[in-house]
């Protein structure tokens, strides 16, 4: 028993050091293959997969199973978005609110087309059109919570063997292939129209590791742990708020919490002498997003892919075609043809696939390599967090209420 506890205890910081040498050969793979580079694809993507792909291939060929600890993940997704919260200012979302109002008028009936696609295929399939649904928005846009949250109502009615398992994978799926094509979709526009940032036009400069380039001015020991301190505390209000608003009729995320309360303590805490070193925010804020997302990649399960996918797969893939088509086309046009237009386009295809840190890590690459996109930072949290879900619950219903399960 005792050997199995020291197990148990190691079995974390291997997976945090796993996770760590993921992501410095994604970097490495990134900075080394041109086609990665060209298309801006984010570092955990490439080395999360890749683990994946090399744990299935030990299963395969010895019977050993790799499994990581998620032991602190949550918290670093949590420490990014306080840390995003930290680096906003309010005035920046002011003057971006107009491009979130049409952000949102092209993402409403994307969410109406995209479980159409997703029924109409299954149903070619001679599938049910419940797993369209699930291959759709409720795992697309929904994410693993709602996609459980869906089955576990319906799986009775719908009776679909594996649906869970089907599911889990869609959703996992939906991560890999929104990190994938974002940045392709992005770096198109930007080198057909010519796009640059703000600050590239002669705009303020930035040193922002989540909004641009990183600064010239060096990050030392105190200011990191200072950064950091403020960080929890905003990530621990964030908790504490979601802990306490957990009976409404409406849920709202912990991650949403944590980002508005970085947010309040940065535009509040300003005019009060709250002095923040943005370079040691924002290097923690990064440090924790790629983290979280490569240890997410790697606790993809190709073997249950391969095995489960099938159908699945065809209808994912013609979601990959919609999405890259919807971003280019029309997202695009709608949020105002620039270079915060093009970022947006990516992270819709983050989220759309995926999740809001897919889509975050979408812009977070495009940043590194072109510069600064505040207002894309901004509104994007906020559609991700608090309109997708409502907007995705509506549809949903006008769906299930088509097929008869209501």
């Amino acid at each position: 028993m005792e050997i199995v506890d020291a197990l148990i205890r190691l079995a974390g910081p291997a997976s945090l050091l796993a996770a760590c040498l993921v992501l410095l050969f994604g970097n490495w793979l990134g900075r080394r293959v041109p086609l990665l580079a060209r298309y801006s694809i984010p570092s955990p993507i490439v080395g999360g997969v890749l683990f994946a792909l090399g744990a299935m291939l030990v299963q395969r060929s010895s019977g050993y199973t790799i499994e990581t600890q998620s032991v602190v993940k949550t918290e670093l997704l949590l420490t990014f978005f306080a840390c995003l919260g930290l680096s906003s200012d309010l005035r920046q979302l002011v003057r971006g609110g107009p491009r979130l109002v049409r952000f949102l008028l092209a993402l409403a009936p994307f969410l109406v087309v995209q479980n159409l696609l997703g029924v109409l295929l299954a149903k070619v399939l001679g599938l049910h059109g419940f797993l369209g649904l699930v291959a759709g928005t409720i795992t697309l846009v929904g994410g693993h919570g709602t996609g459980a949250a869906y089955v576990a109502r319906f799986d009775e009615l719908v009776q679909i063997p594996g649906l869970m398992a089907l599911t889990m994978t869609s959703a996992t799926l939906g991560l890999v292939l929104g990190g994938v094509v974002g940045g392709p979709v992005a770096e198109r526009l930007i080198r057909r129209h010519r796009l640059t940032a703000a600050h590239a036009e002669g705009g303020e400069e930035t040193g922002s590791v989540i909004n641009g380039p990183e600064a010239d001015e060096p990050v030392s020991t105190f200011p990191v742990i200072g950064a950091l301190a403020i960080a929890l505390i905003a990530m621990l209000i964030g908790q504490w708020l979601a802990s306490q608003l957990q009976g409404l009729p409406i849920a709202v995320p912990a991650f949403v919490l944590c980002l508005l309360a970085g947010l309040a303590m940065r535009n509040l805490g300003e005019p009060l002498g709250l002095k923040l070193h943005q370079p040691s925010v924002d290097l923690i804020g990064s440090v924790s997003l790629s983290l979280f997302l490569a240890w997410t990649m790697m606790a993809l399960d190709l073997s249950a892919v391969i095995a489960m996918a099938g159908p699945l797969v065809l209808i994912l893939l013609a979601q990959v075609v919609l999405v890259a088509l919807w971003a280019y086309f029309i997202t695009f046009r709608a949020v105002g043809r620039d270079y915060e237009s093009a970022v947006m386009s990516a992270a819709f295809c983050g989220f759309a696939m995926g999740a809001t840190a897919t889509a975050i890590a979408n812009m977070q690459a495009l940043a590194r390599r072109h510069g600064p996109a505040p207002q894309a930072f901004l509104v994007v949290p906020i559609v991700g967090a608090f309109f997708v879900d409502l907007m995705n619950m509506v549809v949903l219903t006008g769906f299930l209420g088509w097929l008869g399960l209501r």
